[in-house]
């Protein structure tokens, strides 16, 4: 019997032609901590299929550091394991499998020896810290090595397919976004405006432009799809029915489709169900060229945020399929692909929860329980959150009722100042975990749930980007410390050889003035280095919170203020037509230092003295322009003296 093939591959090598798998079996004493390593075993049984029948892992053994690391099956006899040394030192492993006779993935081991970065490697490329965890106090978010990691997200959820290309190209420092944009020009022109993280949904199943609408129920009635429509593709006279005969549930049009450059789904087809993928048929080659796009984001230090899939293919999964055990099994799929990246995890993208084109919010936990408890949390330790329908706490629940969720967040409804109530209270739940704003309001997307006080703006216009600014201070401000995740209409990403429609052209999007305001709002909150990870929201103790009128479901009039435990610190931030306050709960007669932060152009103002009286009070100083009402948004800073 020849012997069975292994290969121990550092993945650090990268070309612009794509990820370099280097042999590295003469320079296993030459890896680096948090630098993904890859492990190729290859089966010499035969599976009829094997994503269903094979589980192989290896057992991982290093400084502080002892776990089992699921593989997974990249097609014919190729099966892989990626891991990383979290630490410097000896590092050792040895391969297993549930198929104990299988020579090929069981017994094989291996030793290296991992090396450290330096301080001028890790300012190269912030992922070189390790992977982003929680901070000490729960709130924030931070590198292994403790540096503050503060998310600028972009929301691309459509970027792990055809629709961002990944080119193999360079990009020019100039480039400017227009048709045949790709993946790296995307990723680049976003990282030149200070952006680190974007979110995707790692697959669309049950997606197609085909002669069926965007949302319809099968001959059974159940939803295969609730999907953004492809624009401008008539599926009406007689064709594209749903199963009561009549037209889509949201009009004629076709569903955008979300395969990968090379034309893959990352399902096979169901031969009983037609429109249904079969979630015992995985496809390697889709996840293939999503490797491609997440070592890239890896190598430019980003933290994406993946999602397994949108919530609209839960109803088919549910029917035809054991859901708990296949949605655990695709989940652990990905987890095992892309665990050895620096990412946050999304367990469902739930966004809404409609009775008939979606599980319950329920249901979608009960199978990320079913998953954790099977398979165990990801072993690297990323945290697992969800893109959600208003916020986890109240769509999910808290503590034992989701133990797989690591951080909190809010999102998509509402798109206003309510939204800051859910990010104070998911502030206060005990154990603390950090938030986040995931769906805020979203510049040029003309939908009624990005309409405040009812208006709806011109796309890039200047009230339409004081909206996405003023969410991006008042969530941050309202217990958000991870960061903040900016939106535009183009999250669907229409693309070159598409016309546009209810959404933009993804190139016109990345070019809204909204996503300036990121990289501002980041040196503000930064501003004194990490100790705004010490801040809580200290609303109550602004007067007064809310001009005169100010509109509860707007993001006009309101004031926000977080502040340290002793007083010390704070920041603020006060909206377009916010009365000047007085802020309480500050040390009794002592010197403040004030400066205005101009969030327009990332500006800091002179430093002002202020004294607060006997009662630990200060009277905040007029505005900018010298008024007692702000005209346009101000941002502030306070720090004892």
């Amino acid at each position: 019997m020849p012997t069975p093939f292994v290969m121990l591959c550092c993945v650090w090598a990268f070309a612009w032609n794509g990820v370099d798998l280097k042999d590295a079996r003469a320079e296993t004493d030459k890896v680096r901590v948090w630098e993904m390593q890859e492990i190729l075993l290859e089966a010499k049984g035969e599976y009829e299929n094997p994503y269903l029948e094979v589980l192989c892992w290896i057992d991982l053994q290093g400084p502080g550091f002892s776990k089992r690391i699921y593989g997974f099956w990249d097609g014919g006899a190729a099966f892989k394991v990626r891991f990383v040394a979290t630490a410097p030192g000896n590092w050792s492993w040895e391969s297993g499998s549930n198929q104990t006779e299988d020579s090929g993935l069981n017994g094989h081991g291996g030793s290296l020896q991992a090396k450290a970065w330096s301080e001028r490697e890790k300012r190269e490329n912030p992922n070189r810290r390790g992977f982003v965890k929680a901070s000490e106090n729960g709130h924030a978010l931070e590198y292994a090595d403790g540096t503050p990691y503060f998310m600028l997200g972009d929301t691309w959820l459509a970027g792990s397919t055809w629709r961002l290309p990944f080119r193999h190209a360079a990009t020019s420092p100039e480039y400017v976004p227009g048709p045949g944009i790709g993946f790296e020009d995307a990723v680049q022109y976003r990282k030149g405006q200070g952006f680190n993280s974007v979110s995707m949904i790692a697959a669309f199943p049950n997606w197609e432009a085909d002669l069926n609408p965007s949302t319809y129920a099968d001959e059974n009635g159940i939803y295969v799809r609730n999907a953004w429509e492809k624009f401008h593709y008539d599926v009406s006279e007689g064709r594209g029915t749903d199963a009561s005969g009549g037209l889509s549930y949201w009009g004629t049009f076709t569903a955008k489709n979300m395969r990968d450059e090379r034309g893959n789904l990352p399902f096979a087809l169901s031969e009983e169900h037609p429109g249904v993928s079969n979630f015992n048929r995985l496809n390697p080659q889709f996840f293939q060229s999503l490797d491609r796009k997440m070592g890239y984001l890896s190598e430019v230090g980003f933290v994406p945020l993946l999602e397994t899939v949108r919530r609209d293919v839960g109803p088919s999964w549910n029917a035809y399929f054991d859901f708990n055990e296949t949605f655990a099994r695709y989940y652990q799929y990905l987890i095992s692909r892309y665990g050895a990246y620096n990412l946050l995890f999304s367990g469902i993208h739930l966004d809404w929860v409609p009775e008939d084109f979606s599980l319950s919010a329920d249901q979608f936990n009960q199978a990320l329980i079913y998953h954790r408890e099977t398979y165990g949390p990801p072993p690297f330790e990323q945290l697992c959150t969800a893109l959600i329908d208003r916020a986890t706490h109240t769509t999910l629940g808290q503590g034992e009722q989701v133990p797989w969720l690591d951080m909190h967040s809010v999102g998509n409804k509402p798109r206003d100042h309510r939204v800051g109530e859910n990010l104070e209270v998911q502030f206060a739940i005990e154990p603390p975990k950090p938030t986040i704003n995931f769906e805020p309001y979203y510049t040029g997307w003309l939908h009624e749930i990005n309409k405040p006080g009812g208006e709806e703006p011109p796309p890039n216009s200047a009230r339409d980007v004081y909206f996405s600014r003023a969410q991006m201070y008042g969530s941050v401000l309202s217990g958000g410390l991870s960061g903040h995740v900016h939106g535009t209409a183009a999250y669907d990403i229409t693309t070159t050889g598409e016309p546009a429609g209810a959404r933009p052209h993804i190139w016109d999007a990345l070019q809204y003035r909204s996503a300036e305001y990121m990289a501002p709002l980041q040196d503000f909150v930064l501003s004194e280095g990490k100790r705004y990870q010490e801040l809580a929201p200290a609303t109550a103790s602004i007067e007064p919170r809310k001009a005169p009128g100010a509109p509860e479901d707007g993001l006009d009039g309101w004031s926000y203020m977080m502040r340290t435990e002793d007083a010390s610190f704070a920041l603020l931030y006060f909206e377009n037509e916010a009365a000047r306050a007085t802020l309480s709960g500050l040390e009794p007669n002592a010197r403040y230092r004030w400066r205005w932060y101009d969030p327009r152009r990332g500006q800091w103002l002179e430093m002002r003295e202020l004294r607060s009286n006997e009662d630990g009070e200060i009277k905040a100083p007029t505005f900018p322009e010298g008024a007692d009402v702000a005209v346009g948004d101000w941002a502030a800073k306070v720090l004892l003296r």
